[in-house]
């Protein structure tokens, strides 16, 4: 199926698709660069696109258009503004302007995140270099539309494409995206008691590995001692979720998940399959193997002795396998 970009392009993407992600329209090939070109991101376009749909996003081509004069960020008596490299005119109005309709354009939409331009004056996530206004580089910044989104979706997963080729961002990243993504599944489907508790339960590990402290705030918000409203406790519960899910993994603390999880089939294996993953785990915080080595022996054997409640754990599978970011020494830190 073919979806229109805007911007005069295409991108096929797949039926499966089942997240809405807004993307800087150069990153999905569109020719909306100042000088006429893209930067499309293959990660991006073909492992994502697989499972998402895309709404682009470019306030810098709505400004000026295309082709255009690059624009940089100066630091004038203490604030941000937006000149042009050609005319070295004060243009930060006109994309101030075209930054609030982008962000009008993308606030109705049920998004799962937003993937921006790195170093762009506009889309930079604290990449974009800031000027004084002798020429000299005083730093870096927010890009003008990228410090509107932080400011109107403080929970939404974000993150530009240059920081994703770091593995550990990477993997990051995305378990944050489909972990958004299916909490706002969850929240449309007039969920009840049961299911939030249910809900809660699956998530149980891939929190813990992700921030022990709000796992068990969680916990006490599933609990409701104090007997409060279902749509008080769900509001409260997404909040802390959605804040939780954007704290990055560690090592340590995927290694103290695992470790824990062995403890399922402590009267089931024999000691040497016991010590052989210990092993695994052992090897994987010393960074010899990648996590995916564990985790398939943990999965194997809770197939193999039926333990329902682990195959149900999101923290096995919190995105498509064939995504592979677990197989990667460098997704861990």
């Amino acid at each position: 199926m073919e979806m229109k970009l805007g911007h005069n392009s295409t991108h096929t993407i797949d039926k499966r698709g089942i997240m809405n992600i807004a993307v800087s329209g150069c990153l999905l090939g569109e020719s909306i660069r100042f000088d006429g070109g893209h930067k499309r991101d293959r990660f991006i376009t073909d492992a994502l696109g697989a499972f998402a749909t895309f709404v682009p996003f470019c306030p810098e081509h709505l400004a000026f258009g295309t082709p255009r004069p690059s624009i940089r960020l100066v630091s004038v008596e203490g604030e941000i503004k937006v000149y042009s490299n050609k005319s070295d005119t004060d243009v930060t109005q006109e994309l101030l302007r075209a930054s609030h309709t982008e962000l009008s354009r993308l606030s109705p939409q049920p998004l799962s995140g937003i993937i921006f331009k790195s170093k762009s004056p506009s889309c930079g996530m604290k990449s974009a270099k800031r000027y004084w206004e002798n020429g000299h580089c005083e730093g870096k910044e927010d890009g003008v539309f990228m410090a509107l989104c932080r400011a109107r979706f403080p929970l939404l997963p974000m993150e530009e494409e240059g920081r994703l080729e770091d593995a550990w961002l990477r993997e990051n990243f995305v378990m944050q995206l489909f972990a958004y993504h299916a909490f706002e599944t969850f929240k449309t489907a007039s969920p009840t008691m049961g299911d939030l508790v249910a809900f809660h339960t699956k998530n149980k590990f891939m929190l813990q590995s992700k921030n022990e402290s709000l796992y068990r705030q969680l916990g006490n918000i599933v609990a409701n001692r104090d007997a409060l409203s279902l749509s008080h406790l769900i509001d409260a519960y997404e909040v802390g979720f959605k804040t939780a899910i954007a704290t990055k993994s560690s090592i340590k603390k995927t290694r103290n998940v695992l470790e824990h999880l062995v403890g399922f089939f402590k009267n089931e294996l024999t000691h040497g399959e016991k010590e052989t993953l210990h092993t695994q785990i052992a090897d994987y915080a010393t960074k010899i193997i990648p996590l995916i080595v564990p985790l398939s022996t943990i999965y194997l054997y809770a197939k193999k002795y039926a333990i329902s409640y682990l195959l149900a754990q999101t923290f096995l599978d919190p995105y498509p396998k064939t995504l592979a970011l677990r197989s990667h020494i460098e997704s861990g830190k």
